[in-house]
């Protein structure tokens, strides 16, 4: 019984480090080659480790034949103007229908969980021909309107979040005589905190990964994003792998720093508001 436990144990931990192995191989194979000379690449390895990692040339390459600048500034305006709409909207709209009773109420919230069952393929048409109608194409404002649109995740977590908050801190406001807006600014919104930092991390990274979206709607190269930047690029210097290597790395890199440092947020924030 002892050596059934023992190889049990041994199956276990073999299984985590394929699994260990084959999430950081890849991750591995980007950074070695960031750093390495065209002669370097042709001579050594796709595995071997660089001779210098102070070779920078490559990622100042990249960033500059990737147009890196207006793909990070394009990004950063989707998904600033995408959080601000989605924090206001989704808080407002939470706060309203978890704390006040009215008609059709319930059914208003079965629709969204009924739209996270919605295959997201069978709407791309629909949602195409709206966008091209409201002339949002090649417009940034165009995957703003979708993020927007369909984001489903926030109104859960928020609403968890507002039915926990107690109401007896409503109704003391309502004695001092604050309005509804007054309530929702001064007291809701602030305990909102960890929920708002959740849907910011969540979201961004989200933005940030979605290639689909801006492939679709911004199709001038004006509009380029990070993620249509990366492939375009590509398509471009197929052949010159470390620069390519190079321009990932710079793309990572923002979305590994952001979740390092705030994944206490995430996990705190999905769980405080998972749906019981």
């Amino acid at each position: 019984m002892k050596n059934r436990h023992r190889g049990w144990v041994a199956a276990k931990y073999a299984t985590l480090l394929a699994a260990v192995f084959g999430i950081l191989f890849p991750p591995y194979i980007i950074v070695v080659n960031a750093f390495k000379t065209s002669e370097e690449f042709l001579r050594k390895s796709a595995i071997e480790l660089p001779d210098s990692f102070l070779h920078l040339a490559n990622f100042a390459a990249a960033f500059d034949k990737a147009d890196m600048p207006r793909a990070f500034g394009n990004t950063i305006v989707i998904i600033g103007i995408t959080l601000v709409l989605n924090i206001l909207i989704g808080s407002a709209f939470c706060y309203a229908v978890g704390r006040f009773q009215f008609k059709f109420r319930g059914i208003l919230v079965s629709l969204f969980l009924f739209a996270t069952i919605i295959p997201t393929i069978t709407t791309q048409v629909v949602n195409y021909k709206t966008i091209q109608a409201m002339e949002l194409t090649n417009n940034l404002m165009g995957p703003v309107l979708l993020y927007v649109g369909a984001d489903i995740l926030q109104i859960y977590i928020y609403l968890q979040f507002v039915r926990n908050i107690p109401y007896e801190l409503d109704e003391s406001a309502m004695i001092e005589g604050a309005s509804l807006l007054r309530i929702f600014r001064s007291i809701i919104f602030p305990l909102l905190g960890p929920a708002t930092a959740t849907i910011v991390i969540l979201k961004t990274i989200s933005i940030y990964n979605d290639m689909f979206v801006p492939y679709l709607y911004l199709s001038r190269p004006e509009h380029v994003v990070v993620s249509t930047s990366l492939m375009r690029f590509f398509s471009v210097n197929s052949g010159d792998w470390q620069l390519i290597s190079s321009a990932i790395l710079i793309i990572m890199i923002p979305t590994a720093v952001l979740y390092l440092f705030l994944q206490k947020y995430i996990f705190a924030g999905v769980t405080s508001g998972a749906v019981k």
